[in-house]
């Protein structure tokens, strides 16, 4: 993949945004089935899409996100020895705590960026020791701070919940579009995955303040960029990220920083959505499954130049 880099700074698009209140109705909380949003869904993720699109105006997000990206800073600073007990070699750090095991573009361990995974449905996704052992990283079992931050693991599993349960409308409409152009099973879509799967996944990124630059002299970060990668899984829900400083969130200190999508005719671009949306990104799996009537796009996250900000971010993988 070529660089993120470029000469001139790339566009900035907004992900098509869907209200919530077109997903649900607003009486019986269930799925409306009379809307179709296949223009929506196909302007987002169809062959000419981002990939991505944001859904706006879910009751109770804006609070559970504050809620455990508050807690990223409180979990980053534990004493050491603590975060030791949190990590999960076995699973290749894909449970629990994990520092510096990523490597950046240039080869090099990724220390500014630490990161906590778990299932926010299911401590334990399976019993089968097999599986276990097969998907280490996929089956595994959570591992929480219980004494040292036992309010992680509530608004952990809350703020996956909704994500999840958002996610879920989301592919019903997803199933709906898709149906328009192939033939499909009731049980073939991406909400009966989504519905069947155990190995929801959700990342809780933390970015260290640092002194140290890692800019060259023309301003182009030598390894800010979380490199150009594609999800493999079937839908990812995020959050917009949350800056502090001094204890204090305000608005991200660097117009570079974010996400980039690369086009379909190659052209890359910075896409933005609002900080009380949830977006979602579709994956490999399900480009692959939907014969490419959803398309998964790749994409890469650049991190602020003043790196003597935190930020913190959740990433959740509906499922894997």
């Amino acid at each position: 993949m070529s660089s993120c880099s470029s000469e001139s700074p790339p566009p900035t698009l907004r992900t098509v945004t869907i209200s919530y209140s077109h997903l649900k109705r607003k009486l019986t909380r269930s799925i409306d089935k009379d809307v179709d949003l296949s223009a929506k869904i196909e302007e987002g993720f169809g062959p000419n899409g981002l990939g991505i699109l944001s859904i706006s105006d879910v009751p109770e997000y804006s609070s559970l996100r504050q809620n455990l990206l508050r807690l990223s800073p409180r979990l980053a600073c534990l004493p050491e020895d603590v975060k030791k007990e949190l990590e999960d070699p076995n699973s290749r750090y894909n449970f629990g705590w994990s520092h510096g095991k990523e490597k950046l573009e240039s080869g090099k361990p990724d220390i500014l960026k630490g990161s906590f995974y778990a299932n926010p449905i299911f401590d334990t996704p399976t019993t089968d020791e097999s599986l276990v052992q097969r998907y280490p990283s996929y089956c595994g079992s959570n591992i929480w701070p219980d004494r040292a931050l036992p309010e992680l693991e509530v608004a952990f599993k809350a703020l996956g919940k909704l994500i999840l349960d958002v996610g879920l409308m989301v592919a019903y409409h997803c199933d709906r579009y898709v149906s328009r152009g192939m033939k499909m099973h009731e049980d073939e879509g991406l909400e009966q995955i989504l519905l069947r799967s155990r190995c929801h996944k959700g990342r809780l990124l933390y970015y260290f303040p640092s002194l140290q630059s890692v800019f060259t002299q023309n301003g182009e970060s030598m390894s800010s960029w979380c490199g150009w990668h594609t999800d493999h899984g079937s839908l990812t829900g995020l959050t917009c990220g949350m800056f502090m400083r001094d204890a204090v969130e305000l608005p991200c200190p660097d117009s570079a920083a974010g996400l980039y999508i690369k086009t379909r005719n190659d052209q890359i671009v910075k896409v933005v959505f609002g900080e009380d949306e949830i977006a979602y990104q579709i994956g490999e799996t399900t480009e692959i499954l939907s014969r490419g009537h959803l398309c998964a796009t790749p994409h890469c996250v650049r991190d602020k130049r003043d790196l003597t900000w935190k930020k913190s971010q959740l990433d959740s993988n509906c499922d894997i």
